[in-house]
């Protein structure tokens, strides 16, 4: 795996901030129904991309997500302000203005949604994979999903065939305890998700998605493995939403004080407290970083608020790609 160094502290800081704050702007914009529709947004669980990004080879190397994806195009490469004005429904946004929050998208920077339907992302995932292995390409899809969409039936199928055909993917988990809002207890009669990938002698196990190294370590790992021909691994995430499943979201389920005790070991804080102890950077330094983040947010908003939204004609475009198909006047 690449040396965690001084830098790689001070990168993730900076990039998690970033994702914390950029993602805070558009829980204060949606209430102000700027963003339309729902919003799900991925506070607390920023250290899964951070320590994914870190194992990655992003020139090759591909993810999917579900609908909780706004930061993950960011930290591969894609524009922010683009991802902005995206939800804002704007013509200068990733899809024209045409996906919204649950449907960013980016194929320049290797990201593939996106997806609303629960799990739907999981199969199409293992398709990436089989593109690449059928090519000739030693890329790694990384597909990742919720703990609600692990008792999806297609799961099992997307599982049964990567193994058969060793494809070069990386199953993760992305487990919040709570999916949209009934606790991982409660859906099935057992909590080690990660045991799921047993019945197909899968390599697989649970990781500590609070810290951005244990998470970086174990998809290393399972990219290396892929990456020789030796097929799939799936890996349970254990992390934890601060904010509800969507915008729309009571959290009756759960108490504000487990929401607290989760947040002493939040991954930024975490990784914030190793940069102060190691004397990574001094508190001008610190502060610096975090002004030019408020910056970065604010050029974002101003960026989407500007941007015009698209005309109509877009919308029969965007379907039709016949010019003169014959139901339309």
């Amino acid at each position: 795996m690449k040396k965690i160094t001084k830098q790689t502290y001070l990168d993730w800081y900076k990039d998690m901030l970033f994702w914390r704050k950029f993602e805070d702007k558009l829980a204060a914009v949606y209430i102000q129904q700027k963003v339309r529709g729902f919003l799900h947004l991925y506070n607390g669980q920023e250290a899964i991309l951070a320590g994914a990004l870190h194992a990655m080879d992003l020139s090759k190397d591909k993810m999917i997500t579900a609908y909780r994806n706004h930061v993950q195009p960011i930290g591969m490469g894609e524009d922010p302000k683009k991802v902005m004005a995206e939800l804002f429904g704007k013509v200068t946004g990733t899809s024209k203005g045409m996906g919204g929050s649950m449907h960013i998208f980016s194929k320049e920077f290797g990201f593939y949604g996106g997806h609303g339907i629960v799990g739907g992302q999981i199969p199409l995932g293992a398709g990436i994979a089989f593109g690449d292995k059928y090519k000739g390409s030693d890329a790694v899809t990384l597909t990742c999903f919720g703990d609600g969409a692990a008792r999806q039936g297609s799961l099992h199928e997307a599982f049964n065939m990567a193994m058969l055909w060793k494809l070069p993917v990386v199953f993760i988990v992305e487990n919040n305890g709570y999916a949209m809002g009934t606790s991982v207890g409660r859906t099935a009669n057992h909590t080690d998700i990660w045991k799921l990938g047993l019945g197909y002698e899968m390599p697989c196990g649970p990781v500590d998605a609070m810290n951005p190294i244990k998470v970086a370590e174990a998809i290393d790992e399972a990219i290396q493995r892929a990456r020789r021909g030796d097929g799939p691994t799936f890996l349970e995430m254990k992390t934890y939403r601060y904010r509800g499943h969507s915008m729309s979201d009571a959290q009756q389920y759960r108490t504000k004080d487990e929401v607290e005790e989760y947040k002493k070991i939040d991954p930024i804080t975490q990784i914030l407290d190793v940069i102060k102890e190691k004397e990574y950077a001094t508190a001008a330094e610190i502060a610096s970083i975090e002004k030019d983040v408020k910056a970065r947010v604010k050029e974002c908003e101003q960026f989407a608020e500007d941007s015009p939204y698209p005309e109509p004609q877009q919308m029969y475009d965007m379907v039709y790609e016949q010019e003169d198909y014959p139901f339309i006047s």
